[in-house]
């Protein structure tokens, strides 16, 4: 779906706060239970999501809300792999909405795609071995689901966004839906 030019700042100002929380999240989740070739991609995840974050400080002439406290994130890896898949799965959406508009940050839908990958690899090695972890992420996955429209509806909240509002949501949701199950996840109760 291409947005028209009224949408830009909008969408950069969703950005800003998106790769903030991030990039916050990303650093938070270093402190879980995860394993070594995951800490290597987080830290390198980090410094992506910092690098951005910076570059939408500058394209808006303000600051991010620096927020000492990090968010609360999963410690266990097969939940914190769910909620970051699901919040980059969130973000790719809204890079490609970005990219839309601003053809020059195709960069930042790049990343989002590799960070999206990582997630959707680990989580598929998870679902395939069975047992506990796969238990474990296939009811991480549908509690982060039912936190996703409320986040959404947050996202999409600006004046510039309402005539769109409906329409975005809804294919928002069916992408997201879709790569959930792609892997192998379902978004249901």
């Amino acid at each position: 779906m291409i947005l028209p030019a009224s949408c830009e700042q909008p969408l950069l100002e969703r950005f800003l706060k998106a790769e903030a929380m991030a990039m916050r999240s990303v650093r938070a989740a270093q402190a879980s239970e995860i394993p070594p070739h995951a800490a290597t991609f987080l830290r390198r995840h980090e410094a992506e999501e910092e690098a951005h974050l910076k570059q939408f400080e500058s394209m808006l002439g303000v600051p991010s809300q620096d927020k000492a406290i990090l968010p609360r994130v999963p410690r266990q890896w097969e939940a914190l792999a769910v909620h970051l898949y699901g919040y980059e799965a969130l973000g790719l959406e809204f890079a490609k909405l970005l990219v839309g508009v601003r053809p020059d940050l195709a960069g930042i839908l790049e990343d989002e795609e590799t960070h999206v990958g990582f997630f959707e690899q680990e989580l598929r090695h998870m679902l395939a071995g069975g047992g506990p972890a796969a238990s474990t992420v296939r009811q991480s996955a549908r509690a982060w689901w039912k936190k996703l429209g409320r986040t959404l509806d947050r996202y999409l909240g600006d004046g510039n966004l309402a005539p769109y509002r409906d329409r975005l949501r809804t294919t928002i949701l069916a992408a997201v839906r879709e790569r959930f199950a792609g892997i192998g996840l379902a978004t249901d109760g």
